[in-house]
């Protein structure tokens, strides 16, 4: 049985300065399989190893936003925080292809931090880079959620 951490930042809490890691996490034909079925996109990139053979890549390449659907997941423990909710994307680059058995986890930098409201959420702004085992980036970009502020006493 495996148990997580039940501290979280607060807003108050994040470092520009600091570069938050997640695990990693290998990617597995599964996952492309689940997320095709999850998604409706059976591009045959994706699941025609025979098909992959003719391409530039020369083999079957995770869908992109089944990357950045795990990363997002891995995300949400480098740093923990008290997420209220995803806002938006500011921008988003798919930089390189993701292969079955690559290993990928996401670099979360804080570029932007706003206090809204009465001061009981703010919004941050996250550079974020999914990198590859090689440590190539294959995705990064930008993203808003909004966390909670430290409860005032």
């Amino acid at each position: 049985m495996t148990t997580q951490s039940t501290t979280f930042l607060y807003l108050e809490d994040l470092d520009p300065e600091v570069t938050y890691q997640s695990a990693a996490r290998t990617v597995t034909q599964a996952d492309i399989l689940t997320f095709a079925g999850f998604s409706g996109d059976f591009n045959p990139i994706h699941i025609d190893h025979e098909f992959a053979k003719d391409t530039p890549f020369r083999q079957v390449i995770v869908h992109g936003f089944g990357v950045f659907s795990i990363a997002s997941g891995l995300g949400t423990h480098a740093p923990a925080t008290k997420t209220v909710a995803l806002i938006r994307v500011k921008d988003w680059t798919f930089t390189a292809p993701v292969y079955v058995g690559d290993t990928i986890r996401v670099l979360s930098r804080v570029a932007e931090k706003t206090v809204k409201g009465v001061g009981k959420r703010g919004e941050v702004v996250w550079f974020r880079q999914i990198v590859n085992q090689h440590n190539k980036v294959v995705q990064e970009g930008h993203m808003v959620t909004m966390i909670e502020c430290r409860p005032k006493v």
